[in-house]
């Protein structure tokens, strides 16, 4: 099997040959069919996450056919295409294992920092953290849905039932999340980069109510504020444009640091929450409302051995949606 394997921090992936594994109890070997390029996986790179394993095969957003089954693997079959997002194992016993809350695991593996990931022409997984795919019959459309899309869905859940939701920084999960949005009856108000025509194109094309730079305020109060870019300093500004309760929802693995404002900027029940990682609930949840709000991932194909370049392309914000590895 080909691999693109990071063995320094902040080095390039290297283009490795090794051999096929095999899937041990309650694993499944996939072909991977496409591996969607996200943030973290640049996190990774540069080494702004903890304990970062080396050797890894990065990447989380997996979409690919399962081709061998280990033992007591019950739930899927040789043949079926599947999904394999960020969270890749719980203890099952832990404190918030058992509480229903296994997106803050004490003891989790990561697909992409704990395991290897996606990266590759095949990849192996637990059985019980892969999702059915039936019925997404694009490979290529459905890999940003396991990150982008999963990650954006736990955000706006954590959102509330607000009616005017803004998005700070539309790449990957904002124009997944908008989407959704639009078919729950929501408003979309488009938050980006000073300058940047191309995304707030992209946001009104996709029902934004409202597109402008992160510096500016929207013009009616939000419900809330859901933040993908790791920008610290969008905080403050987002909590200036939330009404009185208004929560500002920061949706990444990591973020610049945070800088001081006001205390009446948070006064009025304004609220700042975070989201980490995802329950296999989310995804069974997602994985039903994205069909029938007809999301549509836009994407930009790059080939297994051009991952450096995707992840370049993605950091230069180079283009619109999602990277996409294809072996």
């Amino acid at each position: 099997m080909k691999a693109m394997v990071l063995r320094a921090i902040g080095q390039p992936l290297a283009l490795e040959e090794r051999p096929l594994p095999a899937p041990g109890p309650g694993e499944i070997l996939v072909r991977v069919e496409a591996c969607g390029v996200c943030r973290t996986d640049l996190h990774i790179v540069d080494g702004q996450l903890p304990n970062i394993p080396l050797p890894v095969v990065p990447g989380h957003e997996i979409v690919g056919i399962v081709e061998a089954r280990g033992s007591a693997v019950t739930s899927h079959r040789v043949g079926d295409r599947v999904g394999i997002p960020w969270l890749g194992h719980t203890c099952g016993t832990c404190p918030y294992c058992t509480a229903q809350r296994e997106n803050l695991c004490d003891h989790p593996v990561f697909t992409g920092l704990g395991r290897d990931g996606g990266y590759a022409s095949h990849a192996v997984a637990d059985a019980n953290f892969a999702f059915s795919l039936k019925g997404f019959d694009d490979p290529v459309a459905a890999a940003p849905l396991m990150c982008a899309g999963l990650i954006g869905w736990r955000t706006l859940r954590l959102a509330g039932d607000g009616r005017r939701i803004g998005l700070y920084g539309f790449g990957a999960a904002a124009h997944i999340i908008a989407q959704v949005c639009r078919f729950q009856g929501r408003e979309v108000y488009a938050f980006t980069t000073p300058g940047d025509g191309a995304a707030q194109a992209q946001a009104r094309a996709l029902g934004a109510t409202w597109a402008g730079a992160s510096t500016e305020m929207p013009p009616e109060p939000l419900d809330a504020a859901l933040l993908f870019a790791p920008v610290g300093a969008l905080v403050p500004l987002a909590l200036k444009a939330v009404r009185k309760g208004g929560r500002v929802v920061c949706g990444g693995i990591h973020m610049s640091d945070i800088p001081s404002f006001p205390y009446r900027d948070l006064w009025e029940e304004r609220q700042i929450l975070s989201v980490a990682n995802l329950t296999r609930q989310d995804a069974v949840d997602f994985l039903s409302i994205a069909p029938a709000a007809r999301v549509v991932a836009t994407t930009t194909i790059y080939p297994l051995e051009r991952a450096n370049e995707a992840l370049a392309d993605l950091r230069a914000g180079r283009f619109q949606g999602a990277a996409v590895l294809v072996p």
